[in-house]
């Protein structure tokens, strides 16, 4: 049994620092990297790809809404088109810059409220799910279990990495808790721990609204931002080994510089 642990990273900008990227990495299996709409700049990207070579973790792209003021959790209503070419304009960017390090792009999450509106929201759906495409017809959207979004990436035959969280809440309907409602995010890295091993080996978590969601999953993710992001990361890793759980990254494509749209 495996699971990929994956983490948002790369989320500083300018003299505005955010986590603790490098001494995260070490827990890691995949990363997926500000492309400087919600976060991160040139620098960091650069910064941060370069750490993932030297941890050996596999990179991804986490493009969001152009909102560094609100870290890209604030709704826009953008058009599909809009969406689209902001997608494809920041997974192009990471991926240039990912194969200028010579490590490749292997897969995209979207951030945020980018991500929150495509769960339920068709044409957002579709609009990220097609810039993925054209990107790489073989390029990973990491996606939330049971939303539009997975619909959209398989109906357009975009593979999908489904993804869990094991230091956020949920509610039955598989939905994330709001971050406005009371434990809707776990900062205690043992109860975090514990969440992580439930989801990968039963395949379900406990709802904030009672009851259970029950899924299917690849990964696992951190919230680089999590002010315990490092100790959870830690107890996560930790309490998955010793259930015998190999953490590793999921199969993906490597992406050249010569497929980057231009």
């Amino acid at each position: 049994m495996f699971v990929d642990l994956n983490a948002d990273v790369g989320e500083s900008f300018g003299a505005w620092t955010l986590g603790h990227d490098e001494a995260l990495f070490p827990f890691l299996s995949s990363a997926n990297v500000a492309c400087g709409f919600h976060a991160g700049d040139p620098l960091t990207m650069h910064a941060t790809l370069k750490l993932a070579q030297r941890f050996g973790v596999g990179v991804g792209a986490h493009p969001g809404f152009p909102d560094r003021v609100g870290f890209g959790r604030r709704l826009l209503e953008a058009a599909p088109d809009e969406v689209y070419a902001d997608v494809l304009y920041q997974v192009a960017a990471l991926a240039g810059m990912a194969a200028s390090v010579g490590v490749p792009l292997r897969h995209v999450k979207a951030h945020g409220a980018l991500s929150t509106r495509a769960w339920t929201h068709a044409p957002t759906a579709h609009a990220i799910a097609q810039a993925v495409r054209d990107v790489h017809p073989a390029l990973p959207l990491v996606v939330l279990p049971a939303t539009l979004l997975e619909t959209e990436a398989r109906r357009l035959g975009v593979p999908v990495v489904l993804e869990t969280f094991p230091e956020r809440a949920y509610l039955r309907d598989g939905r994330l808790a709001p971050r406005s409602m009371p434990g809707s995010s776990i900062h205690d890295p043992q109860e975090a721990a514990r969440r992580a091993v439930t989801m990968v080996k039963e395949g379900h978590v406990e709802a904030l609204d009672g009851g259970f969601f029950e899924f299917e999953m690849d990964t696992l993710c951190i919230h680089g931002d999590n002010p315990h992001a490092v100790e959870i990361a830690r107890a996560v890793r930790a309490a998955l080994e010793a259930e015998g759980i190999e953490i590793r990254t999921f199969a993906a494509p490597h992406l050249s510089s010569s497929e980057v749209p231009s």
